[in-house]
């Protein structure tokens, strides 16, 4: 069990309870709302993690719903919790809403699978690698957003280090280690730096090779995250340009646990992509480092 206490998780964990007793007592958000003293959209919001519920809110809540007790009590705790700020909180002027959100569920998951075809996966870039991939934006960024940016995307890497480090599946399509992202230095470098990750019991980190053909995945990147706790269930994030989409249908995730099953079965095996990876190192070290030469 984690002692990790992820303020989004909680609120995702409480909105799912909440909704839960609620039909439980037979009871409509309206006539919820009418007992509580609020809007019935506030309901809504609530029972959909959109918004945190006060513990007064959530006290209301438990009353009519008969719930008493330690259970009254756990749940209390929980939306005390799920009130907290997060480590991301301090850069809540540098990052949207929707990926705040991730970075809560991502700070809790005890397994990440991670599906990436365009680049290295954020957690496992270095600092160069990251400054080359937001030099390629269509805009240019103030320094001063840069180096919040790099700060969170290194902040973020502390979590697959530290002593309750999530298990990590990275499949990388090979277009990933050949793309020669701020060049050939830096290159050399970002794939090094993957070589000594996955010497890591947590970390693998595979190649789905050009050889593989077409694949499931071709429509794009794909995340998912596993949580340590039962109550906490699977969820898929999948990003594009100006937001981010959440999958937690039981359906929909179990769609995504098969593409990931048949992408791992159809990538390269972890020592043959280490092989992989170590052979592109070399010729890059060794040829000119002017960039994308």
């Amino acid at each position: 069990m984690t002692s990790r206490r992820s303020p989004t998780v909680r609120k995702r964990r409480l909105a799912a309870e909440l909704r839960r007793l609620r039909k439980e007592a037979g009871l409509t958000r309206e006539q919820v709302a009418e007992r509580i003293g609020c809007a019935p959209v506030t309901i809504t919001r609530i029972e959909n993690a959109q918004s945190g519920a006060r513990v007064g809110e959530v006290t209301l809540m438990l009353e009519a719903y008969g719930i008493t007790g330690e259970e009254r009590e756990a749940l209390l705790q929980v939306a005390k919790d799920a009130r907290k700020r997060g480590w991301w909180h301090q850069y809540s002027s540098t990052i949207p809403e929707w990926f705040r959100i991730y970075l809560g569920l991502e700070d809790e998951a005890s397994e990440l699978l991670i599906y990436e075809s365009e680049h290295i996966p954020g957690i496992l870039q270095t600092e160069e690698y990251i400054r080359a991939v937001m030099s390629s934006g269509l805009r240019s960024l103030p320094e001063e957003e840069v180096e919040r940016r790099v700060a969170l995307r290194l902040k973020r890497q502390e979590r697959i280090l530290g002593d309750e480090a999530p298990k990590m599946w990275a499949v990388l399509n090979e277009a990933v280690i050949h793309r020669l992202v701020g060049g050939r230095e830096v290159m050399t470098r970002q794939l090094s730096h993957l070589l000594e990750l996955s010497k890591l019991d947590h970390i693998n980190i595979v190649i789905l090779p050009f050889s593989a053909g077409a694949h499931p995945a071709m429509d794009g990147a794909c995340n998912l995250l596993r949580f340590p706790e039962p109550m906490d269930p699977d969820i898929v994030y999948i990003q594009y340009r100006r937001g981010i989409v959440y999958l937690e249908d039981p359906s929909d995730v179990e769609e995504y646990v098969d593409l990931f099953d048949q992408l791992r079965s159809r990538a390269l095996g972890p020592a043959e992509s280490i092989a992989l990876i170590t052979g592109l190192t070399k010729p890059l070290s060794s040829a000119p480092t002017r960039i994308g030469k």
